[in-house]
């Protein structure tokens, strides 16, 4: 019994150093009347010696205090909260031998609309960001970049040019003519930081206009899926995943932006190697219209000018937290053809844990043999579509598996109602927002 008792000593320490490396995070959503057991956090050899008490934690300053709520001996099955907040559960073993500090977001439940629609998005980035660098033939022969020379690099964004803010392609074309040979004064943008540098542009002996040697772009458009509406704050969530720059791989920082309805006018299909795509077609404002205020890893985010309604269910839908979501049957909501909704059964293979905050929590595999039939899997242009499981939104489609487009990678809804303010992470719930991925 000696040797035992000795392995499973240094095991809970090395449980016990893993999880202390997250102390104090919010590691768990969690809704008021739902229960917390040590099963969700230690092995189940462990918890019939585990013991936990519950305080209560400050979001802003960090401090801890002890509350009268709830406090669950060894081998006790579960704790139930009551009321919004953050909790600290103290785990010791045997009772006295400190295990490790995690902290829970306990929340309001919140429903949604889910979506499935397909939208048309429109994104302007702030500045014109550099997308390819060509080099100039001036009117001796040599071949020269008077950009690359002055230090600009692909994936730079120019805000500024002579002081003049730039917001589109034709104005940089327009201010560099207008420069002609005078040395400009450019403001770029690479990271976080902003960088001044001067180029002297030269007449190009092809076409006789004034250039600096690359190629930009002002902003991106392509279709989507609505993945949900908030009725309350009129915040939606889209796509799942960021929107780059489709040459840098480079995350737009938006200006502005918007989203409208779209209709699906053909399917390319996918197959291994070579992900499909939703050929898709804008409709302007005939129904989905709205603003898109945030473009980040988890989708984009905005308020609809109008409510949204889905064929299927006419009533919102409570958003699972990843502890809630099973492995196992689901089904997802998305168009193929026109602007009709359907729905078609995947199945949850992964819930990732401990979840990767990338915007990929899930793995799931297409088994509806009619999307099977018509798209190969998942394609481009279904990402923000909604899964369903057990009654509740549980995530959204974000990336096909390329070398098996039967399978992908789905974004918890939680992050995304988070992402989108609806679900703060130090109170009980928000009010939205005001103001090769498939």
């Amino acid at each position: 019994m000696v040797i035992p008792f000795i392995v499973m000593v240094f095991v809970v320490m090395l449980i016990s150093f893993v999880l202390k490396t997250n102390i104090y995070e919010p590691v768990l959503n969690i809704s008021v009347g739902d229960t917390v057991s040590p099963e969700m956090f230690f092995p189940g050899f462990m918890t019939g010696n585990i013991s936990y008490s519950v305080g209560e934690t400050d979001a802003v300053s960090g401090d801890h205090k002890a509350v009268n709520e709830m406090s669950c001996d060894a081998g006790s099955s579960s704790a139930v909260f009551k009321y919004p907040g953050k909790r600290l559960l103290e785990f010791k073993l045997f009772g006295f031998i400190p295990l490790s500090n995690i902290v829970i977001n306990v929340v309001d439940p919140v429903k949604v609309i889910p979506g499935g629609q397909s939208i048309g998005v429109m994104l302007h980035s702030k500045g014109v960001m550099v997308v390819g660098m060509s080099p100039v033939t001036d009117r001796a022969g040599k071949r020269i970049n008077p950009a690359a020379d002055a230090g600009i690099m692909v994936g730079d964004v120019i805000l500024s040019i002579d002081g003049i803010m730039v917001k589109s392609d034709e104005q940089v074309k327009a201010l560099v003519s207008l420069g002609k040979e005078n040395t400009l004064t450019i403001v770029l943008k690479r990271g976080s930081n902003n960088i001044k540098v001067t180029v002297k542009p030269v007449i190009c002996s092809e076409t006789g206009s004034y250039r600096i040697g690359l190629y930009v772009r002002d902003g991106t458009a392509g279709v989507g899926t609505l993945s949900f509406y908030h009725t309350s704050s009129r915040c939606y969530g889209a796509l799942g995943h960021v929107i780059n720059d489709a040459d840098t791989a480079m995350k737009i920082d938006m200006a502005e932006g918007k989203i409208v309805g779209a209709s699906v006018k053909g399917i390319h299909p996918g197959r291994k190697g070579k992900p499909g795509e939703k050929v898709g077609m804008f409709n302007g404002s005939r129904d989905i219209t709205g603003s898109i205020v945030k473009n980040t890893p988890f989708g984009i985010f905005g308020e609809l000018d109008k409510p949204v309604v889905n064929p299927f269910y006419k009533e919102a839908l409570p958003v699972a937290f990843s502890y809630q979501i099973k492995k196992g049957p689901a089904e997802i909501m998305t168009v193929l053809e026109d602007n009709r909704v359907e729905k078609y059964n995947i199945e949850i293979q992964e819930i990732l844990s401990p979840p990767v905050r990338d915007g990929k929590g899930l793995i799931i595999k297409v088994t509806d043999k009619k999307l099977l039939q018509k798209s190969g899997g998942i394609i481009q242009g279904m990402s923000g579509s909604p899964i369903i499981q057990n009654g509740m939104l549980v995530g959204a489609v974000t990336h096909v598996i390329v070398n098996d487009p039967t399978r992908g990678y789905g974004v918890l809804a939680e992050w995304m109602l988070q992402e989108a303010g609806i679900l703060h992470a130090d109170v009980n719930q928000g009010t939205g927002i005001r103001q090769k991925a498939a």
